[in-house]
């Protein structure tokens, strides 16, 4: 079940944004002290206090096992000034069962109801998750060597 995240919870943004980091086949998890990076920070860094923080979380029975949130800042997937930025994740027992689907489209339907006319995000090329992003409307508008830039029009 979608919730608004409680102001209580904030902190739980550092765990699913080390959770959103995607590793590689092979690779070794990164330590989690690279969430304070400065370019990882601005996901979370005095979240709910800019245009653009919402965030939505997965509950099941008083358990938050997975969020989506979203903020205007310049992330990898920033494409202007007025769109905001989506950043998920689901606890790895809880991936590939439609909940991240769901929180995506409650996420992009409280967006328009907001009044913003797009939403962005990146991914890397490799990672499984693409296609969800585009089932629920993200088109590839952008690409580097490692990632793609997704724009959903709202």
């Amino acid at each position: 079940m979608a919730v608004r995240l409680r102001k209580s919870e904030v902190d739980l943004l550092k765990d699913f944004l080390h959770e959103a980091i995607f590793i590689p086949k092979g690779a070794e998890p990164p330590e989690r002290d690279i969430i304070e990076k400065p370019e990882l920070r601005v996901y979370t860094d005095d979240f709910g206090t800019r245009k653009g923080d919402n965030c939505l979380v997965a509950d099941f029975g008083g358990k938050v096992v997975g969020a989506v949130w979203t903020r205007i800042m310049n992330d990898y997937g920033h494409v202007d000034d007025e769109t905001p930025s989506f950043a998920i994740s689901l606890f790895k027992e809880y991936r590939g069962q439609g909940i991240g689907s769901q929180l995506m489209v409650r996420m992009l339907e409280l967006l328009k109801w907001q009044g913003y006319e797009k939403a962005s995000l990146a991914k890397q090329k490799a990672n499984y998750a693409v296609k969800m992003y585009e089932d629920v409307g993200f088109k590839t508008v952008d690409e580097n060597a490692e990632e793609y830039i997704m724009v959903c029009e709202l």
